[in-house]
């Protein structure tokens, strides 16, 4: 089995349009929610959202190339590109074949869907975009990536839910490993911030009605949580098989060494009582990674901010380090960011890449009222300057789809 490293990085989200200020963000304890922008959210119980803010895709996009992509392509590709740059390979040195790209996308160009319909509803099925099917499809976030770097490797979209961009991860971790590529773009992206998603979700019930406090609405393991807040954005990373690192003098942040997926099998919605298709996940992650529970340093939860969520993970996350959970660093970067859904696991990846480069751990905010259900060192409202030697990322999907990737300190 080859081994892999994560030699790049780049994000879009609601604390920052860059890696560089996200982290900054992350370390400062900022939340990027408030009220929503993108469309009258006046007739709904829940009006706060994370948002991206002042993006504007013109910075790797043509304008006219733009025009033809929902706003989750334009995440994906401007996140993609930031992770290529970072990793500074240069294309026309790469085998393309040997150049794959892994998205992951809860939901697709819901944006688009939207809008599109609404041209059908008022003006008649002439007014139809020609651009319609290939702007709403969930794979053109790795199609456009594809099309913009000649990366003609394996190429392919994830879906699902939460989950995606994590499962969007593992897989390409598996395809390095077994020698398919050398390189893959992997994460995700989501912009689902509009008035058809949000209805579904609030007729769910899912979503913090914490209207009237944005700021502090997402509030992971806290008694007091009430929903998750919707996000949208991108996370992506860019993986390498360590010798190919090596030859270039690539920047390594750490290396991936392990990956489980599970389904709860339970419910489409509901996480199984207990966690235990998410402990299953983390157990099946540590034990490909080929370390022990206690070697972990630091787990960025799912921490989604809804009761059973947050309640099962902890059980699950104690079934399966034992005595050793009581000493693991626990936090949600949702309390910052909210919930990116199928873009969440790719920006947690970043989380943990820089976690483990720079020996930080971050916190969950909003920690005002511990939850004896969650009795973990939740790391409240500060992070901490800790050097971290594991760290595992979870994230947990609707329909069961349970993911855990692990990274660890590069060691040569």
């Amino acid at each position: 089995m080859r081994r892999v490293v994560i030699t790049g990085l780049g994000a879009v989200t609601p604390i920052g349009n860059d890696v560089k200020s996200f982290w900054e963000g992350i370390k400062a304890g900022k939340c990027g929610i408030d009220k929503v922008t993108h469309f009258d959210a006046s007739e709904l119980k829940t009006q706060i959202a994370g948002e991206v803010k002042d993006f504007d895709p013109s910075v790797c996009i043509e304008k006219k190339d733009a025009r033809k992509m929902d706003r989750y392509t334009q995440f994906a590709v401007v996140a993609a590109t930031e992770a290529l740059e970072d990793a500074k390979i240069d294309m026309e040195q790469e085998d393309p074949w040997r150049v794959g790209v892994i998205t992951g996308s809860g939901i697709g160009g819901i944006d688009t869907l939207v809008e599109q319909h609404n041209a059908l509803l008022n003006k008649g099925p002439g007014r139809v975009s020609p651009f319609f099917i290939p702007m709403m499809i969930g794979n053109m976030g790795a199609a456009q990536i594809a099309i913009k770097f000649n990366a003609r490797g394996i190429n392919e979209n994830v879906v699902t839910a939460c989950a995606s961009s994590t499962n969007a991860i593992g897989d390409a971790l598996r395809h390095i490993q077994y020698g398919h590529n050398d390189v893959i773009i992997a994460g995700g992206a989501e912009a689902a911030v509009n008035e058809l998603a949000f209805a579904g979700f609030c007729s769910m019930k899912a979503m913090s009605t914490r209207n009237d406090d944005p700021q502090t609405a997402s509030r992971p393991f806290d008694a007091e949580r009430d929903g998750f807040v919707l996000s949208e954005g991108a996370g992506f990373v860019v993986l390498e098989e360590l010798e190919h690192a090596k030859k270039r003098g690539a920047h390594i942040y750490c290396e991936l060494v392990g990956y489980g997926a599970t389904d709860d099998a339970y419910h489409i919605t509901s996480p199984i009582p207990g966690g235990e298709g998410g402990a299953k996940a983390m157990e099946l992650a540590i034990q490909d990674a080929g370390i022990k529970p206690q070697e972990v340093t630091y787990i960025n939860a799912h921490g989604t901010s809804t009761k059973y969520n947050d309640s099962f993970e902890t059980q699950a996350i104690k079934s399966v380090l034992g005595e050793a959970a009581k000493n693991v660093a626990v936090s949600s970067t949702k309390s910052m960011t909210g919930h990116l859904l199928g873009a969440a696991g790719g920006v947690e990846a970043i989380v943990c890449s820089l976690a483990i480069s720079e020996g930080y751990i971050p916190a969950t905010i909003n920690y005002q009222n511990p939850d004896p259900e969650c009795d973990l060192d939740i790391v409240p409202n500060e992070g901490r300057e800790q050097e971290v030697t594991v760290a595992m990322s979870n994230s947990l999907g609707f329909g069961g789809h349970n993911a855990t990737i692990v990274m660890k300190k590069y060691i040569d």
